[in-house]
């Protein structure tokens, strides 16, 4: 019977018939009622050498390891054997204070696992959340010619847009000589607000397309940043635009959605107020918004990386629906703290961009603090819209491409933690050597 299964020391014998596996050499010793005794050697010196048995070479021919005692090579990966010094078997005192057999810590202890491959703006592994935000910001300062290029030109045409809008037809509808005449005909009425309802239409379409656009030509360039490949406007664009219709739908589907579960959450309330009963109309009402609003965040951040695996995955609007639904679960919470913690930091980026320019604006509008009225004590002054507006567009420019990163980071990550979808871009990254990391699954069947 041998020490291990499939392994014995170099230059060992097989343990003979009968003989217990760790058991000292008694070969050479007087025992009762045998033959005559073979001359026996004086007491040898304890030494690393000297617990072999007889029939190994003598302990000139064995390399003994350098260095200082409590030092030792490591051992093979995946074996652990006898410790020199000690009796052969399993359960011998420490010779050199290597662990022995199911004591943790005997193949970690010489060195841990490699590091992960980072051909890109994030390693190849599962994220941490600074790795997401680093990751994103890495993305702004690398690409920043085509990042910054795609977010100014959506920035623009927003603001530009929504000036006009504000300067040309809500001020019409908020003077105070409007609101507060009582002799203002119906007509009037019902034409200023129509006036202020188009004027909001257009400027949400405005915004929808821009944002649509923006969104599929950064989740483009932080693919290719991933990976550490070049991205162009041009190529950006070329990669989006077969894919932008079908997430115009997967917008609109998604706002369809969301207005549908308000509507449903205010019905009770609405019934209340028909039937005769206020009170009960309006308790029903708030608890049914507050209902509505619960569902909708759940809705909101179930569905939140809908876009990226639309863009990435190259489906439909219904299978990108259905695969991010599939990848958030079990990390609603996680992604939800993500996405909250980088709309926090959006959010006071731009109020700290903006609180300049809006104190420019009251400084050195037409009357001074006075200048953020018009002459007409109602309307906004265009000096005031404009200089603001400048203060909007730095902000949406420097602040949209992160928050497009970190969906696609999310969207990543998830598919890293889930289907090992490191692997696959380190394959196209063209990582040579990268181990599998433990525990990580292949790509779910269907994927």
């Amino acid at each position: 019977m041998t020490d291990t299964p499939g392994w014995a020391s170099p230059g060992s014998d097989p343990t003979p018939e009968g003989r217990e596996p760790g058991a000292s050499d008694t070969a050479g010793r007087p025992g009762n009622g045998s033959g005559a005794p073979a001359p026996q050697p004086g007491p040898q010196p304890q030494s690393p050498g000297a617990q072999w048995s007889g029939h190994q070479p003598p302990p000139g021919q064995w390399s003994t390891p350098t260095g200082a005692p409590g030092q030792t090579p490591p051992p093979g990966p995946g074996w652990s054997g006898p410790r020199p010094g000690a009796p052969g078997g399993y359960g011998g005192p420490p010779g050199y204070g290597v662990p022995g057999y199911g004591v943790p810590g005997g193949y970690g202890a010489w060195g841990g696992p490699p590091p992960a491959a980072k051909p890109g703006v994030i390693p190849l592994r599962p994220l941490g959340v600074g790795e997401i935000l680093d990751g994103a910001v890495s993305t702004l300062r690398t690409y920043w010619r085509t990042v910054l290029g795609i977010s100014l030109v959506l920035a623009v045409v927003t603001e530009i847009v929504a000036v006009l809008v504000q300067g040309y037809f809500l001020n019409r509808t908020t003077t105070k000589a409007s609101l507060g005449d009582p002799t203002m005909p119906p007509g009037e009425a019902l034409r200023l607000m129509g006036e202020s309802f188009l004027s909001s239409v257009i400027l949400g379409l405005i915004t929808l397309v821009g944002t649509l656009i923006a969104t599929a030509m950064l989740t483009s360039v932080t693919s290719r940043a991933v990976l550490g490949r070049p991205a162009t406007l041009g190529e950006a664009w070329r990669e989006a635009r077969p894919q932008l219709l079908k997430l115009l739908g997967q917008m609109l589907l998604l706002g369809l959605l969301g207005l549908g579960t308000m509507l449903v959450a205010s019905l009770p309330g609405a019934i209340g107020f028909l039937a005769g009963s206020r009170v009960a109309g309006a308790a029903l009402l708030v608890l049914g918004f507050g209902a509505g609003l619960v569902v909708l965040m759940w809705l909101t951040v179930r569905f939140s990386l809908a876009a990226p695996a639309l863009m990435l995955e190259k489906q439909g609007v219904m299978h990108s629906l259905r695969r991010s639904a599939k990848l958030v679960h079990g990390s609603w919470w996680r992604i939800l703290g993500i996405q909250l913690l980088a709309g926090l930091i959006v959010g006071v980026v731009r109020v700290v961009i903006s609180i300049p320019f809006t104190v420019i604006a009251l400084i050195v509008g037409d009357d001074g603090l006075s200048g953020l009225l018009g002459q007409n004590g109602g309307h906004l002054s265009w000096t005031f819209l404009i200089i603001v507006g400048i203060g909007a567009t730095i902000g949406v420019t420097i602040t949209l491409p992160i928050s497009a990163c970190v969906t696609v980071f999310l969207y990543i990550d998830q598919r890293i933690r889930r289907e090992g979808l490191d692997l696959e871009l380190a394959r196209a990254a063209g990582v040579q050597g990268t181990p599998a990391p433990a525990g990580v699954p292949g790509p779910v069947p269907g994927s």
